[in-house]
């Protein structure tokens, strides 16, 4: 196929090369990978002849035979090891003979023949873009430093065994500094033998095309035959947006570009966001017209208003919590953090809003953090705002942060002309989101009053030289308007900080580095605003609520409620031994209805600020507990949805239980509290904002058989947040000391289920049920 058969879809979109003569025996090896039709049609449109084999498809004798003219290694799964055919053995016989070109997998080959180990990174990575760094030599020649590449791959040559014969020609940078980080290419010191980890055929990787044209360049098996592909001593590489040659410098669509002048980082950071973002908008389902279709479906999660959120605090100054890996002035901060984890720490310690980093190449953050910490804060009562921390310039992020859940949206004035962030303030207000606009000069102050924002944040750091000066908040307040809420950003780590900002009315203070770096979350909230969330108040000892399930008479429901039940269950499952009646269930609804519980504890109710978030299982907990009565829970299995309403609203119940597979979406469709039975290992076991609890019982229920203690153990250890109800062979005789063997677990045992236990020849016994509710709550 000739190169003026094929389409660059690229968004550069140059036009196809002449055919080039030195290129017209080119082999590409095809490592099992889909991308390799993507580097095929790169080298073709650049004037290669490609021959394609499998790299089990040919022996070397063939390949000998073929007189490749150069060869190419497709990227491919797996290890170079075990997983790459021929291509290790090919890439030994013909280093040195004619020049040899490894893509991601092939990369990894050459480092693996020549003494390297490729071991995992730590990073998994699929379809992310990283700035590279690299030497300006080889295919990297005339290239801008800082290019945004795309990177598929977990696996990379290590540093540590970089064999002497090869060195590394791109990474990716490590800090202000730009220090090397992980290996994105290899160069043979002699032969002309070079390749990257990274994918110059993708989309979303610039000038890739002029990488791949630079090695079609190259001739013979020695560097000492290229002299043309090394950098001459008068030319030197961009470094941290500062260019130091004299002549002008190819782009990344291979036209001459102009000289550059130092730059500042933000300005160097806007100017790539700006091409990623529009690189961004070509992808089908991530168009503009994409995610406006989306958003006209009305499927954006719900928001709550961040002004409103912000004067709600449960502190005298408001929290804005911050989830950052990165940062251009710190370097790493924790590449491992799990942003939604983070976020419910921050929101039960007590942050007000939770700011979430999302550009992915200087701060490591990216729009699924943004949407994963809205999730995880689903159902959680009081939850905080949630802030899209991002270098905006275009309605498109504004409307994907939308998408992804964001209350609100930071814009820069230092970074944006007053039309444009007139514009962008407006048309976020237009999604129902009101932007923390972020100035550091008296005069960036009078412009964000100019079009009355109601939060602006005060950054302490100079964005152009990324100087911190925490006195610059505090000498802004005077041009403060009255109602607007001002935040001072940057620099915050301790007390003292905090302590100026509360006497001079500044309404919040955004800390990052020095939360993500605290060994307790709550603990150094705590120190930092010198206050707590409990109010003075403090829980007795746990006690679980108790649910007498498979009652059958009204006598045993009042009975149970006498004692101190806080559930009366009733199963409503036609051809089950303890099915009721309608008649005898109305019967049951009525005595709970009419008699009281024996007494509340409110000693055991959780003393927190109702402005302070918590956890949603723990809200519904306590929520059930506060009630005067006895609640009826009606138990359903795999009965239809209109089934189990219509019985909700005849007999009026309190709780519904699904002890079936019934989607846990139903939860959301039925006017009531839903427990919902649950294995150990059920996925969905965790999910917030559906069951108000999850009812962790064996099989059926109702046999007798007992939970595994440790398994209940493990599932409660995996998630902090999670309040069960326990059921499953509980009996008067044993339910204390189950409690007992759960330890310090037993506070998120919400409460604990029994019916056979109760039973005696088949029917409840009412002398048991006394015995078992006296076995949890103490009773005599």
């Amino acid at each position: 196929m000739q190169g003026h058969q094929l389409s660059d879809h690229s968004p550069n979109n140059p036009e196809p090369s002449k055919h080039l003569p030195n290129a017209s025996r080119l082999v590409l090896i095809d490592n099992y990978d889909s991308f390799t039709w993507n580097v095929y049609q790169y080298l073709v449109l650049d004037g290669a002849t490609v021959t394609v084999y499998r790299n089990d498809e040919i022996t070397l004798a063939e390949l000998i035979d073929f007189q490749p003219s150069q060869l190419v290694f497709s990227p491919g799964p797996g290890h170079p090891d075990n997983d790459a055919g021929i291509s290790c053995e090919v890439i030994r016989h013909f280093a040195g003979k004619i020049p040899i070109f490894g893509v991601c997998m092939g990369e990894q080959c050459i480092f693996s023949v020549f003494g390297g180990k490729v071991e995992v990174t730590g990073e998994i990575l699929h379809g992310k873009t990283s700035l590279l760094r690299h030497d300006s030599n080889g295919v990297y020649e005339g290239l801008l430093q800082d290019i945004p590449v795309t990177r598929y791959h977990s696996l990379a040559g290590t540093h540590l065994s970089l064999p002497d014969c090869l060195e590394v020609t791109s990474w990716i940078s490590h800090g202000l500094d730009g220090g090397k980080g992980i290996i994105m290419g290899i160069r043979h010191k002699k032969y002309v033998v070079e390749g990257v980890q990274f994918h110059p055929e993708s989309i979303l990787t610039e000038a890739g095309r002029h990488m791949l044209k630079n090695f079609l360049n190259m001739q013979g098996g020695t560097w000492d035959e290229n002299n043309s592909c090394r950098t001459s001593p008068e030319k030197t590489a961009l470094t941290n947006g500062t260019e130091e040659t004299k002549s002008p410098t190819i782009m990344a669509n291979g036209n001459p570009g102009p000289i550059q002048s130092k730059s500042s980082i933000l300005e160097t950071i806007f100017e790539h966001r700006k091409r990623s973002v529009e690189a961004q908008k070509l992808v089908p389902s991530q168009r503009p017209s994409d995610l406006q279709a989306s958003y006209d479906l009305s499927i954006s999660p719900p928001q709550i208003p961040f002004v409103d959120r912000l004067r709600l605090s449960p502190h005298s100054l408001s929290l804005m919590a911050e989830i950052k890996r990165a940062s251009p002035s710190k370097g790493i901060i924790s590449l491992d953090t799990c942003a939604p984890q983070q976020a419910r720490e921050y929101a039960l310690a007590g942050a007000s809003v939770i700011s979430v980093l999302t550009e992915p190449e200087w701060f490591k953050g990216s729009i699924d953090d943004l949407r994963a910490v809205r999730q995880s804060l689903e159902g959680m009562p009081n939850r905080p705002a949630v802030l899209r921390k991002e270098f905006v310039f275009d309605e498109y992020q504004i409307l994907e942060a939308r998408l992804a859940g964001a209350d609100t949206v930071l814009l820069i004035v230092k970074m944006l002309d007053e039309s444009t962030l007139r514009r962008l303030y407006q048309y976020s207000q237009s999604l129902g989101m009101e932007p923390l606009v972020e100035v550091n000069t008296p005069d960036e102050m009078d412009i964000a009053n100019s079009f009355g924002a109601q939060v602006i944040g005060v950054n302490n750091r100079d964005l152009t030289s990324f100087e911190v000066d925490l006195g610059t908040t505090s000498r802004l307040m005077h041009k403060v308007p009255e109602g607007a809420i001002v935040c001072a950003l940057s620099g915050i780590s301790g007390p003292d900080d905090v302590a100026a900002y509360q006497k001079n009315g500044v309404g919040a203070v955004l800390v990052g580095e020095a939360l993500m770096r605290a060994a307790d979350t709550a603990a150094f909230v705590q120190k930092l605003l010198g206050e707590t969330l409990s109010n003075g108040i403090h829980r007795a000892e746990h006690v679980p609520m108790v649910k007498i399930c498979g009652t059958r008479s009204p006598e045993a429901a009042r009975v149970a409620i006498k004692a101190g039940a806080d559930l009366i269950g009733i199963i409503l499952v036609e051809g089950r031994t303890r099915c009721v009646s309608r008649e005898t269930a109305l019967a049951i609804s009525q005595v709970c209805k009419e008699i009281s519980k024996p007494s509340i504890n409110k000693a055991q109710l959780k003393g927190r600020r109702a402005t302070a978030a918590s956890g949603y299982f723990e809200h519904c907990s306590d929520q059930l507990k506060q009630q005067a009565r006895a609640l009826l829970v009606g138990v359903f299995r795999n009965q239809p949805l209109e089934y189990v309403l219509e019985q909700q609203r005849v007999l009026g119940l309190d709780i519904v239980q699904l002890h079936g597979s019934e989607p846990v979406e139903w939860a959301s469709l039925i006017p009531v509290p839903v427990l919902r039975r649950f294995g150990l290992n059920d996925p969905e076991l965790g999910r917030r904002g559906f069951h108000a609890l999850p009812l962790l019982d064996s099989a059926l229920g109702g046999t007798g058989e007992t939970l595994d203690i440790a398994g209940v153990r493990k599932t409660l250890d995996a998630d902090e947040g999670l309040h069960v109800v326990l059921a499953g062979g509980l009996t008067p005789y044993n339910v204390k000391r189950t409690l007992d063997q759960l330890s310090n677990l037993r506070q998120r045992i919400a409460a604990v289920d029994v019916s056979s236990g109760v039973e005696k020849d088949g029917k409840q016994d009412l002398d048991k049920i006394r015995a078992f509710v006296s076995a949890v709550k103490g009773k005599s």
